[in-house]
């Protein structure tokens, strides 16, 4: 996994150099995606909400009820092409008349994208989903440049890609450092991971998962200020535990409102005798996006080093293989 990590600046590159002319123009998108092909969508809806601009992601069967009337242009991601949820979303799409762009390595999407003559974006192939997000982000920002929902993408993807490469320095640079002593500091407590609404908050998501699937290990995510309103009661009930088991990682974006910015400082002091701080993570970059993809990258080396401490393989995803055959053998 950590190979793969290190190839994230040259995914975020390969789609600073995409054509996406062939998209249709729209007023809206809806990302219809699971998984690690769903990153991209919470990613791109943060750029569109700065732009102006509305970009939804829809994690389910079918679209949600406001589509058929809203009309927007629909960016089915599916990493391998056979995501069973993705693939009905297509399908209410198309019998809704809606306009589909495919993001993909190909498969069932893939076909159905070609035979109807849909815009369609074909990304790398690769082993996970949860390991190709600098391509599946980038396709979706670029899908969605090319209709128009945003600015040019590719100095803000060049950008990131910089900053990333900064961080991963080939395997040895300052992020590999912060990830390891974050590592450390999450060894044998489940991880609960804070950022600020924007940036921080996708990229706190995108640690969640990362750490489920690569270190096999239970972790959670929040967002300020919304935390401030309902989960910063729920550390009084057992501190005991929350001390000794519980480890919270903050994420922080020089982009952060100022009141979160306080919100975060204030709500470290009030629960630091109920939870352990792990530690916390400062955003490096300029523009949104490399800010988003500093943070989250420093996630992704967690995870892995999470793994390694554990004595797990990151790669295999067991329990999800199995969910799946048996829901198939529910299906024959």
């Amino acid at each position: 996994m950590r190979d793969l990590i290190l190839g994230l600046p040259e995914q975020l590159r390969w789609a600073a150099r995409l054509d996406v002319s062939g998209v249709p123009a729209a007023d809206e998108a809806l990302v219809v995606a699971m998984g690690g092909s769903a990153i991209g969508g919470d990613v791109a809806s943060v750029i569109a909400a700065e732009a102006g601009r509305r970009l939804s992601v829809h994690r389910g069967y079918g679209l949600p009820g406001w589509a058929a009337r809203h009309r927007p242009l629909v960016v089915a991601v599916s990493h391998s092409g056979a995501t069973e949820e993705t693939l009905d979303a297509v399908d209410a799409a198309r019998d809704a008349g809606l306009d589909v762009a495919a993001v993909t390595t190909g498969g069932v999407l893939g076909d159905r994208a070609a035979g109807s003559g849909w815009a369609r974006v074909e990304v790398p192939d690769g082993p996970q989903p949860r390991a190709a997000m600098g391509s599946l982000t980038g396709a979706v920002l670029r899908v969605a440049e090319g209709a128009g929902l945003l600015p040019p993408q590719a100095d803000a993807l060049e950008e990131a890609a910089d900053v990333v490469d900064r961080l991963l320095g080939g395997g040895d640079g300052p992020g590999v450092g912060l990830a390891d002593d974050l590592a450390e500091a999450l060894e044998g407590r489940v991880a609960v991971v804070y950022g600020g609404a924007g940036p921080g908050a996708v990229a706190a998501r995108r640690w969640k998962t990362q750490i489920n699937e690569n270190a096999k290990a239970p972790a959670y995510a929040g967002e300020v200020p919304e935390i401030d309103h309902n989960e910063v009661v729920g550390w009084e009930a057992v501190p005991g535990l929350s001390l000794d088991r519980i480890g919270i990682v903050w994420l922080r974006d020089a982009g952060d409102h100022p009141r979160v910015d306080a919100r975060v400082r204030v709500t470290a002091e009030v629960i630091d005798e109920l939870v352990t701080t792990a530690g916390e993570v400062w955003s490096t970059g300029s523009g949104t996006l490399a800010r988003l993809f500093s943070l989250s990258v420093i996630g992704d080396l967690v995870s892995d080093a999470l793994a390694a401490r554990a004595g797990v393989d990151p790669m295999p995803v067991d329990v999800i293989t199995e969910l799946k055959e048996r829901l198939a053998r529910e299906d024959a």
